[in-house]
C-alpha cells in the first residue's frame, strides 16, 4: 500500500508538474513576416513569465496546418494578415470567441469577426500612389475608387494580379457597398486601364510610378513607409521619395481598410495565456511598436501614427465596412475578378 501510495504521489505530482509548465506558455502560429515581432513575444514573456513559442510560416501554409491538425493541434493564437483569411477559418468552426472585455475596447466592431472570434492588431489601407508631375493636386483631390474605371486613366495604372488578398479584399468591399453587377461594370472599367499586365509585389507598383512607367499604383500604405524609412535599400528609398500618395474613398464612406489580426483557436491548450498575449499586443506600449516598426496604423485610438506615415495624414477618413465582409464576399470576388480578365 505504501509503494501504491508512493507511485500515485509521484505521478501526481508529474501531472501537477507537466500542468505547471504547460501553463507558463502559449503556442503561436504567425505568417507575419516582420522580426521585430519577436522583441514584443520577449516583452510579453518578461513582464508575465509565459513563454512565447512561435511557428512562422506562409498564411496559406499555417491555415493548412491548423486544419490537418485538427483537435491535435497544440496552435493556441493564429496571427495573419488580411481579414479574409482569419473569416476563412472561422467559417470552418476552427476560433473561439474571445470574452476579453478588454479587447472589446480596444478593437472597434468593424475590426472585429462575428461573434468576436478574431480581432484587428493593426490597420493597412489600400490606397492611390501617384506621380506628382504628371497628375495635379486638383486632379487627385477627390478621386475614389470607383473613378479609377474612367477611359481618361486608360494605360495609366498599375496593380498586382488577382490571386493576391489585398486586391480581393478591396474587391469584396466594393461588392459590399455597390452588389455584384455595379462592382462588375466598374472592374472591366478599372482592367480597361491598366498599364501593363499586373505583376509583382506592391513594392514594384510603388516603383512602376517612380519609373514613369504608369501614373497611379494601389498598394497597401504601410509598404512606403517601410521604404522611406531605408530598411529596403537606398535604391527603394528613392523611389518611394518620387511618389506621392492619396487616401481615396469608396461610395463616399471613406478609405478601404484592411487588417493583422488574430483569432484564439477552439482547442487552444493555454487559451487564458493566449488572451493575455492578445491584450498585451493591444496595449499602448506594444501598438507604438508594432506601428513604429511596420508602418501599419494602430488599432488602439490613443496611439498615433508613425511619423512617417504621418506625414501623409494623420486623420483621413476610414471606410467602416466590416472587414468581416471581405471574407464573406471573397468566392464573389474572385470570381467577378477572372470574369473581367484581371490576370
Amino acid at each position: 500500500m505504501k509503494n501504491l501510495l508512493k507511485t500515485m504521489s509521484f505521478v501526481l505530482i508529474g501531472i501537477l508538474a507537466a500542468e505547471s509548465i504547460f501553463a507558463n506558455e502559449v503556442n503561436l502560429y504567425t505568417s507575419r513576416h516582420y522580426d521585430t515581432d519577436d522583441a514584443l513575444y520577449e516583452d510579453f514573456t518578461n513582464e508575465t513569465g509565459i513563454k512565447v513559442n512561435i511557428i512562422s510560416g506562409k498564411g496559406k501554409a499555417l491555415m493548412q496546418r491548423i486544419r490537418s491538425e485538427g483537435r491535435n493541434s497544440l496552435a493556441d493564437i493564429f496571427i495573419t494578415v488580411d481579414a479574409a483569411n482569419l473569416w476563412k477559418l472561422q467559417k470552418d468552426n476552427f476560433f473561439q470567441s474571445i470574452s476579453s472585455n478588454k479587447i472589446q475596447k480596444s478593437v472597434p466592431a468593424n475590426l472585429r469577426g462575428p461573434n468576436n472570434e478574431w480581432v484587428a492588431l493593426a490597420k493597412r489601407s489600400r490606397v492611390i500612389f501617384y506621380d506628382s508631375k504628371k497628375i495635379s493636386k486638383k486632379q487627385i483631390r477627390k478621386l475614389s475608387y470607383e473613378d479609377l474605371a474612367d477611359p481618361k486613366w486608360k494605360g495609366k495604372i498599375v496593380i498586382r494580379s488577382s490571386n493576391n488578398i489585398y486586391n480581393q479584399s478591396l474587391v469584396a468591399s466594393l461588392i459590399a457597398n455597390h452588389g455584384v453587377e455595379e462592382t462588375e461594370k466598374w472592374a472591366k472599367g478599372f482592367v480597361a486601364n491598366f498599364a501593363r499586365k499586373p505583376q509583382g509585389n506592391d513594392r514594384a507598383q510603388i516603383i512602376a510610378i517612380a519609373n514613369g512607367e504608369a501614373e497611379i499604383a494601389i498598394a497597401n500604405s504601410y509598404y512606403i513607409g517601410l521604404m522611406l524609412s531605408g530598411k529596403k535599400g537606398l535604391e527603394q528609398k528613392k523611389a518611394a521619395q518620387k511618389v506621392s500618395l492619396h487616401f481615396p474613398s469608396q461610395a463616399g464612406r471613406g478609405t478601404h481598410i484592411n487588417i493583422s489580426g488574430a483569432g484564439i483557436l477552439k482547442n487552444a491548450p493555454n487559451s487564458l495565456n493566449a488572451t493575455k498575449l492578445l491584450e498585451f499586443l493591444l496595449s499602448n506600449k506594444a501598438q507604438k511598436h508594432i506601428i513604429n516598426n511596420t508602418y501599419e496604423y494602430p488599432v488602439v485610438p490613443v496611439v498615433r501614427p508613425n511619423e512617417i506615415m504621418s506625414q501623409f495624414g494623420k486623420n483621413f477618413k476610414e471606410d467602416q465596412t466590416s472587414v468581416s465582409e471581405y471574407g464573406k464576399f471573397n468566392p464573389e470576388a474572385v470570381r467577378l475578378m477572372d470574369r473581367v480578365g484581371w490576370k
